[in-house]
């Protein structure tokens, strides 16, 4: 079931930072593969490491954060489970999520246009991915990441998808920090998730001859995209995290994701004298060979764009829709 939530935003005139915990649903590929490849399969181990990690840089992160210190003399802003002490989490006016305060997150190295360009602060684009404004958040992605990372690094190895998972955080912090402006800061492992959900969908598209029930497999894995992204539209969430990293992990899939065909897999159990099928086909060539060459343009180009200081709204005049649409019950600003 596909969930979103919103992002946390500090209202007292301090830096507002936008949490990415969107919840993609997961969807196993493997469903509708034709039949077993006779591939090794592999032991997940990075996906678990990357949970404990994000898990552990959390908990550092509040003890950093040390709500009651700085809320000593602010009765009326009690920090929520006070009985944590310095884990405690900033009043739920400030983040409803139950996490740190902007400042904390800031100073961490959350995503932050000013920071990257004017502090040369380029580091923040990998930083952010780690991040977590609160526990509903880091819930949020850390079950979802379980259920569709183990999964594809079963399948694909940890090489594989753990590059899948870095290039597509970095990717969707990059276009992020195209759009955010003032003192918006972005946060969250939403972007890498939805890289690998976007890797889902090309390796069923590449892998196109050795699956079967193939238009259902690509309609329901569509339509978990889509409605994962709808929830992206809602305020206060980092649709462009999401749009960038699902793109990014798209592309990725279809130069990392490959598998022999089937004739190639089953030559071993034919005669002598039939002719062994080539091992691709000509379209999957095409496609790693498109794909690469457009991640290539695609991160050059917003790099180049994002330390020059440019904003990618005056170069889009309708892209701000594909993060927030206003209407009448929520406004975006």
């Amino acid at each position: 079931m596909a969930s979103g939530g919103g992002d946390v935003e500090n209202r007292g005139g301090g830096a507002k930072y936008r949490g990415n915990n969107d919840n993609p649903s997961s969807y196993h590929a493997s469903t509708a593969y034709y039949e077993d490849s006779g591939e090794r399969g592999w032991t997940s181990w990075l996906i678990p490491m990357v949970v404990v990690a994000n898990v552990a840089m959390f908990i550092i992160t509040m003890s950093i954060n040390n709500c009651p210190h700085y809320h000593v003399h602010r009765i009326e802003d009690k920090c929520v489970a006070g009985f944590l002490g310095r884990f405690s989490f900033e009043p739920t006016k400030e983040n409803p999520l139950l996490g740190p305060s902007s400042k904390t997150l800031d100073k961490l190295g959350a995503l932050s246009w000013n920071k990257i360009v004017h502090g040369d602060e380029g580091w923040r684009l990998l930083t952010s991915m780690w991040l977590h404004a609160g526990v509903i958040h880091l819930l949020a992605n850390m079950l979802s990441l379980i259920f569709i990372g183990i999964r594809l690094e079963q399948q694909f190895g940890f090489v594989r998808i753990g590059v899948i998972y870095l290039l597509s955080g970095f990717g969707g912090a990059v276009l992020s920090a195209l759009f955010i402006r003032d003192n918006n800061i972005s946060v969250g492992a939403s972007g890498a998730l939805f890289g690998l959900l976007g890797a889902m969908l090309s390796e069923l598209l590449t892998n196109w001859t050795i699956y079967t029930n193939k238009a259902a497999a690509v309609l329901t894995l569509v339509f978990i995209i889509a409605i994962n992204l709808a929830v992206g539209l809602l305020p206060r969430v980092d649709n462009f995290a999401h749009i960038g990293g699902f793109m990014s992990g798209f592309l990725l899939g279809f130069v990392l994701l490959l598998r022999p065909q089937f004739g190639w897999v089953e030559r071993r159990n034919l005669p002598a004298d039939v002719r062994v099928k080539s091992k691709h086909k000509a379209y999957q060539y095409i496609f790693c060979f498109g794909s690469l060459v457009l991640l290539v343009v695609g991160f050059t180009v917003g790099l180049v764009m994002l330390f020059r200081g440019e904003n990618g709204n005056d170069h889009c005049s309708w892209c701000h829709y594909l993060d927030c649409v206003s209407t009448s019950k929520w406004k975006c600003d």
